[in-house]
């Protein structure tokens, strides 16, 4: 076999989907049985596929996904997909959020400096975490502690780093010639800027009303499945086997609740400001071609508190709090959520909330929903909302430190307000300029970027 299609080969999927099934509470023990009988792999600690190809699996897996998806679950009476019901366990109608603002005027030049802020934050703190993601917590402390850079306050670089633990602990390959701080030249391409990148390009194409399926149209027509990972290239392997919205983030998709739906909820929550619930809602429109249960409320999560963040009201205290208001309150995410924000404002020692949450969600797979929102609300938490602070200690919490610090530098960087208020460390290496696949938007600049995201907030 010379060429391996990472993420959607289903002889790489029967462990992640055994690994869903237990965390959920199916029965899957004859499936197991099965595929250990068969010699069947585990699921890949980080890689999109099994250290060894095994094509003689296939079929056999295909048929254990076909016979997993049938199995029911206790949990999905108090973890629901469809909106409805959603809405129903939060006592949500649609209304908008009480107690905040109403939205944005045209000429509202604040919202549009928040606006940039964000962007900017949203690049920070993707940049800072790209170099260490998929490292194991000890060896991201290791690395930086070497460098003098413990706790962290600043880029991760290998200058005054012994060769012994760059070797033993190499880089994210793919990330560390654009993001260590020696060579940083501008924001490089990530799949945590594509997204909100075709998310304002959804809102100018479709509009506000936009359904899962224009979603769907949009990523065929502009987002090259090369850039696609996890739930994402599943869901558009399905759509190019004519496998419509919703089914697309059911069918053979055991990555269906990690983090890719939550990476593409800031646009939703950009452009509501003041209407956390009508962010989540479109967030959700969204994330249901992918994603399910815990995976969608991870993007609703997000999108409510960037609502409510974009008004220049709400401290980060609220806006959390306005994130879980739009979901299920019995959900593993909620709890998750709850707990990290209980921890963090318990403990003084931030490195100490984060083995707390390591020894207690650290079951799950790294890029899971659930103990990376417990990380970022306890990071945000913990650091009060301010810029520097956030992204540091969502990245330094370790599992998907490019999404958890993107999020936090995006909240965090709608509570500083302005541009001019992020120090300018974090802002100057990106010289306003963004690397990006999707078309019209390379080398774009952050400034650019705030005003068409402001365009869409103001759009009646």
């Amino acid at each position: 076999m010379t060429l391996r299609v990472t993420w959607v080969q289903p002889e790489d999927l029967v462990g992640h989907e055994l690994r869903q099934a237990a965390e959920d509470g199916r029965d899957a023990g004859a499936a197991a049985a099965r595929w250990r009988a068969a010699g069947g792999p585990q699921a890949p600690e980080s890689a999109g596929a099994s250290p060894t190809p095994r094509p003689d699996l296939r079929p056999l897996a295909e048929d254990l996904l076909d016979t997993l998806a049938t199995l029911p679950s206790p949990l999905s009476a108090q973890e629901p997909t469809p909106l409805a019901e959603i809405q129903a366990a939060t006592a949500h109608d649609g209304r908008r959020g009480a107690g905040l603002p109403v939205g944005p005027e045209p000429g509202d030049t604040a919202l549009r400096d928040r606006l940039h802020a964000a962007w900017l934050g949203r690049a920070v703190g993707c940049l800072l975490g790209k170099p260490v993601e998929k490292l194991p917590l000890a060896a991201l402390r290791a690395l930086a502690r070497a460098a003098g850079n413990w706790p962290l306050t600043t880029w991760f670089t290998a200058r005054g780093v012994p060769p012994e633990l760059l070797a033993a602990h190499p880089w994210n390959r793919r990330s560390a010639a654009t993001s260590l701080a020696e060579n940083i030249d501008g924001m490089p391409e990530d799949d945590d800027l594509n997204y909100p990148l075709l998310n304002l390009l959804l809102l100018q194409r479709y509009g506000r009303d936009f359904t899962t399926a224009d979603v769907a149209r949009l990523w065929l027509d502009e987002l090259p499945a090369g850039r696609t990972f996890t739930a994402e290239r599943v869901a558009y392997r399905n759509l190019l086997d004519g496998v419509e919205p919703p089914l697309t983030a059911v069918r053979r998709n055991p990555f269906r609740e990690w983090i890719g739906a939550q990476i593409r909820a800031d646009v939703h929550g950009w452009t509501h400001p003041g209407d956390p619930v009508a962010a989540a809602a479109q967030a959700h429109r969204d994330a249901v071609l992918t994603h399910t249960a815990n995976g969608v409320y991870g993007a609703m999560f997000v999108a409510a508190a960037l609502a409510a963040a974009a008004t220049g009201t709400a401290d980060v205290h609220q806006a959390l709090a306005a994130g879980l208001a739009v979901i299920p309150p019995r959900s593993r995410l909620a709890a998750a959520v709850r707990r990290g924000i209980a921890y963090a404002e318990a403990e003084t020692d931030f490195d100490t909330v984060v083995d707390r949450l390591h020894a207690e969600l650290g079951g799950y797979h790294w890029v899971h929903a659930v103990p990376n929102a417990a990380l970022l609300a306890a990071a945000l938490t913990h650091a009060d909302g301010g810029f520097s602070r956030s992204v540091c200690a969502a990245v330094s919490g370790g599992w998907d430190t490019d999404s958890n610090g993107a999020t936090a530098g995006s909240l965090a960087g709608l509570l500083a307000g302005h541009p001019d208020r992020l120090p300018e460390r974090w802002t100057s290496p990106l010289k306003n300029r963004l690397a990006t696949s999707v078309p019209s938007f390379d080398g774009i600049g952050f400034d650019t970027l705030a005003e068409l995201t402001h365009l869409e907030a103001v759009r009646p």
